[in-house]
């Protein structure tokens, strides 16, 4: 049964960092591109960060570019989002997904085939 399970998500005072994980089972992430997205109450799903399977480099969005790493265990078959210098805007519902089809985007929702449930980061003081 194909599944991603995201973890990590928590309280934070701003400036702080938090690692976000997530494990998959039922396929080997290794082969496939992997991302994660983010929406904070009242707002639609953003794309966070990615890493593309087609060209070996990862992405990320201009909000969280040099504060946030994308990272991935392949031994593990899990992948992380370690998250530093945090800001208030940062707070959200973290999702993890990964999409199966080469020539498909990895910073577009519309092209990931498979999600996780979400864990919850809040940045406050």
């Amino acid at each position: 049964q194909v599944q991603l399970v995201e973890s990590g998500g928590d309280l934070v005072q701003p400036g702080g960092s938090l690692r976000l994980s997530c494990a998959a089972s039922g396929f080997t992430l290794s082969y496939y591109h992997t991302a994660w997205f983010r929406q904070a109450p009242g707002k639609e799903r953003e794309w966070v960060s990615c890493f593309s399977n087609r060209d070996g480099n990862t992405y990320y969005a201009d909000s969280v570019q040099g504060r946030f790493i994308i990272s991935r265990d392949n031994a593990q078959n899990t992948f992380s989002l370690q998250m530093n210098s945090l800001k208030p805007e940062d707070t959200a519902v973290y999702y993890c997904a990964v999409g199966t089809r080469y020539y498909s985007r990895c910073s577009a929702d519309a092209d990931m085939d498979y999600w996780g449930k979400g864990t919850l980061v809040t940045v406050s003081s």
